[in-house]
């Protein structure tokens, strides 16, 4: 306890110099809290030392707290993740007892239960860590791939989530421009939906997504790319494939295939209809926009779908019917503004930024939205 009375303040210069170097200008906030918190706790020992030697026990107890062990972070969030402590014993690489070691002592310091051992879910104080582990995690990470970035060229892992229909036209030339500019760089691309994929930019699983807009969500921060319309894609022998454009009301006049109730698709379509007295009749209802639009063009029945679904495909056995009143969906960048992003990241979302807009135009019923 003296050790860190006497030797505190003298730490905290040394860290203090390191934060004001410019290479670490993008995370002086995130350190500042840090630094502050140690500011504080090595006055307090100081003056308990002198004043109330009997509390030493205690300060030492909030010391632990402050300087808690990376490791056990680490290890709270591997169980977690894998919902067991031996799943996250063989994901760190690592025996079980060790992993058990580390979430013990990060309780016993909390003084209270992270993991319930029965569910092997975390309880509402394990939320709470795991919320902040993650974003440090995240930020420790961003640390390191910035320092590797600035010694040489832009290198480290970016972990990017993309819709479906999206990631169809986008994937091939994101992968081709970022390997041509940063051939260090390791992008690591997860196809999903909206649904899934906000709640892994919350808690830092991904770096970024292209998803849906608009999205609810707190800490999230959008990049809105680009609009595009809701057509309709069905079998030339249907009675809508003489026609260029049908209205908005002419969509309940024939069964449609659709993705289910609930996913933000669906939802924002029968919100819209629902306005105005129109309900759709369901021909079919597919959980997957790229399933549902494989469907379409094979000549299966009519859907509704984004209107990039059918880019690239050759029009054999499908046509294209624009709905005319129907409002376009919304595609954008989202990321957590929690955290500040690496190098690595912010020229990714450069690159991906250029390629919707080199791309999207070429699309017919696509609409560039970029607001910056």
């Amino acid at each position: 306890m003296a050790a860190w009375a006497r030797d505190g303040p003298r730490c905290m210069a040394r860290v203090v110099v390191i934060v004001k170097e410019k290479a670490l200008l993008p995370f002086r906030g995130f350190l500042q809290e840090i630094l502050e918190g140690f500011s504080l706790l090595s006055h307090f020992c100081i003056f308990l030392r002198h004043t109330h030697p009997s509390v030493a026990n205690m300060a030492l107890l909030v010391a632990s707290f402050l300087a808690m062990d990376l490791r056990q972070l680490t290890h709270l969030l591997a169980v977690a993740e894998h919902q067991s402590f031996s799943g996250a014993a063989r994901s760190l690489h690592t025996v079980q007892s060790n992993v058990s070691t580390h979430v013990a002592r990060l309780e016993a310091e909390l003084e209270t239960v992270l993991i319930d051992r029965r569910t092997m879910s975390p309880t509402a104080e394990g939320l709470a860590v795991i919320e902040r582990a993650q974003r440090i995690r995240s930020e420790l990470q961003a640390i390191t791939d910035d320092i590797a970035s600035m010694r040489s060229e832009v290198a480290g892992l970016v972990r990017i989530g993309c819709i479906g229909t999206t990631a169809r036209w986008l994937a091939t030339p994101l992968l081709q421009r970022l390997n041509d500019l940063y051939p260090a760089l390791r992008p690591m691309l997860v196809d999903a939906t909206t649904t899934s994929l906000l709640p892994r930019i919350s808690n830092g699983e991904l770096d970024m997504a292209v998803v849906n807009t608009p999205v609810v969500g707190a800490g999230l921060s959008t990049l809105n790319l680009f609009e595009e319309e809701r057509v309709i894609i069905a079998p030339r022998d249907h009675p809508w494939a003489q026609r260029k454009t049908i209205t908005i009301r002419e969509l309940s006049d024939h069964p449609i295939m659709l993705t289910p109730a609930g996913t933000t698709f669906r939802d924002a379509i029968d919100k819209e209809l629902a306005s105005i007295g129109v309900h759709l009749v369901p021909a079919a209802e597919v959980d997957g926009l790229r399933l549902l639009a494989s469907l379409a063009l094979q000549g299966h029945a009519p859907a509704l779908l984004p209107a990039s679904a059918a880019f690239d495909h050759p029009e054999d056995n499908w046509v294209l019917i624009r709905v005319d009143g129907l409002t376009r969906r919304s595609v954008g960048l989202i990321f957590n503004q929690r955290t500040t992003p690496s190098t690595p990241v912010r020229s990714t979302i450069e690159v991906l930024a250029s390629v919707v807009r080199d791309i999207a135009p070429q699309q017919p019923g696509v609409y560039l939205t970029f607001d910056h």
